[in-house]
C-alpha cells in the first residue's frame, strides 16, 4: 500500500511538473530581446556578447530550468515541444560557452586540436551530460524522430555565417512559421546565398554541403529543394533557369564571431 502511494505521488508530481513548464520560455525571449538585434537589413543578427555577460545570472537561472527537466517529462511532451526546448537549450548553452570564454574573434578559439568547442561535455541535459555536438545530432537530426531540415536555419553556431539568432525563443505554437521565417531571412541574403545566373550555379551555404542529405531526406535531392526556393535565391528574370537547373556550388564559410560592434 505504501508502495502504492509513493507511485502516486511520483506520477502525480511528474504531471505538475509537466504542467507548470513555460514552453514559451519567457526568460530566453527576454534575454535575446535585450541582447540581440536584427541587421542587414533583417537576413542576420548580432548578439551584444558584452551585456550578456552582465546578464550571465539570468542566463544560469534559465539554464538551469532547462536542465532540471526530466528525461521521462520530456518524453511526454509532444512534439513542437520537444524539438523547440532541444533548439532553445542548444542556442542558449552556446551562448554560455561564449561568454565563458569572452572576448574572442570566433568560436573555434575555443577548445584545442583535438577538443573542439561542439565536442566539449558541459550541458547537463535530460539527466546526462551532453555536448552540443550531441544535442544537434543525436537528438535533433536523429533520422525517424523530428526529419526537419529547417533545424539548420535555428540553431545557431554564433558566427557569421551562421543562420541568424533570432531575437525571440522558439515557442511550439508557433514554430512552424518561425522556422519557415528564419529560413525566409537565411535564403533571402544574396551574401550567403544567391542564384548566379552567369554560370548557372546556386551558390549557397556550406551549410548545404554538410546537411545535403537532410534537404534531400524530403525534396529528393539538395538541387530539388534549392529549385523549390527559387524565389528567394533569384531574381524574377532568372526564375525559369533556377528552377531547371541541378549545379550547386558552397561559398565559403564565415567563422567570425557574430558579436555587436
Amino acid at each position: 500500500m505504501r508502495a502504492l502511494s509513493l507511485f502516486i505521488m511520483l506520477c502525480l508530481s511528474g504531471l505538475s511538473f509537466a504542467n507548470t513548464f513555460e514552453h514559451d520560455h519567457p526568460q530566453w525571449t527576454a534575454l535575446l530581446a535585450r541582447h540581440v538585434t536584427w541587421v542587414n537589413p533583417g537576413f542576420a543578427s548580432q548578439v551584444d556578447y558584452q551585456g550578456l555577460q552582465q546578464d550571465q545570472a539570468e542566463l544560469e537561472r534559465y539554464l538551469a530550468v532547462l536542465s532540471s527537466v526530466p528525461r521521462q517529462h520530456y518524453d511526454n511532451w509532444n512534439r513542437d515541444q520537444r524539438l523547440t526546448f532541444l533548439i532553445n537549450a542548444y542556442n542558449a548553452f552556446t551562448l554560455k560557452l561564449v561568454i565563458d570564454h569572452y572576448p574572442l574573434d570566433s568560436i573555434k578559439e575555443i577548445g584545442g586540436l583535438f577538443d573542439s568547442p561542439w565536442s566539449q561535455a558541459f550541458i547537463p541535459l535530460l539527466g546526462q551530460t551532453l555536448t552540443l555536438n550531441q544535442i544537434e545530432h543525436s537528438l535533433i537530426r536523429e533520422p525517424g524522430v523530428f526529419d526537419e531540415p529547417r533545424i539548420h536555419f535555428a540553431v545557431n553556431c554564433a558566427s557569421i555565417g551562421c543562420p541568424a539568432l533570432r531575437p525571440e525563443a522558439f515557442v511550439a505554437g508557433t514554430l512552424d512559421a518561425q522556422l519557415q521565417d528564419s529560413q525566409r531571412r537565411f535564403l533571402s541574403d544574396r551574401r550567403r546565398n544567391r542564384f548566379d545566373a552567369a554560370s548557372g550555379h546556386f551558390r549557397v551555404s556550406k551549410i548545404f554541403d554538410w546537411y545535403a542529405d537532410d534537404f534531400a531526406r524530403q525534396s529528393g535531392s539538395l538541387h530539388a529543394y534549392l529549385q523549390k526556393q527559387a524565389t528567394l535565391l533569384a531574381t524574377t528574370e532568372e526564375l525559369e533557369q533556377a528552377r531547371s537547373t541541378s549545379e550547386v556550388a558552397f561559398l565559403d564559410y564565415d567563422w567570425s564571431l557574430n558579436q555587436a560592434h
